[in-house]
């Protein structure tokens, strides 16, 4: 069984499997390369705030309290 038009050439199908090769191999590679780094990678560290320690005055919790109220959930949990 033939391929149609322009698939029927030989260095397209053999460009497509040459890709096709290459792709195989390359994720393979990588992935491989991934689970050997993985157990060694330290966890990343937490990132500090400076509102984390700093306790908010009255007028900023209002503020932060106008601004969260505005934000609403319709039913697809969408903010808005």
């Amino acid at each position: 069984m033939s391929l149609p038009g322009q698939f029927s050439d030989p260095r397209v199908i053999t460009f497509l499997g040459l890709l096709a090769v290459s792709t195989a191999a390359w994720l393979t590679l990588s992935l491989r390369a991934r689970a050997r780094r993985a157990p060694a990678d330290p966890p990343l560290e937490r990132v500090w705030h400076p509102q984390e320690s700093v306790p908010l005055t009255p007028a900023e919790e209002d503020a932060f309290g106008q601004v969260v109220s505005r934000l609403t959930q319709d039913p697809t949990d969408h903010l808005y």
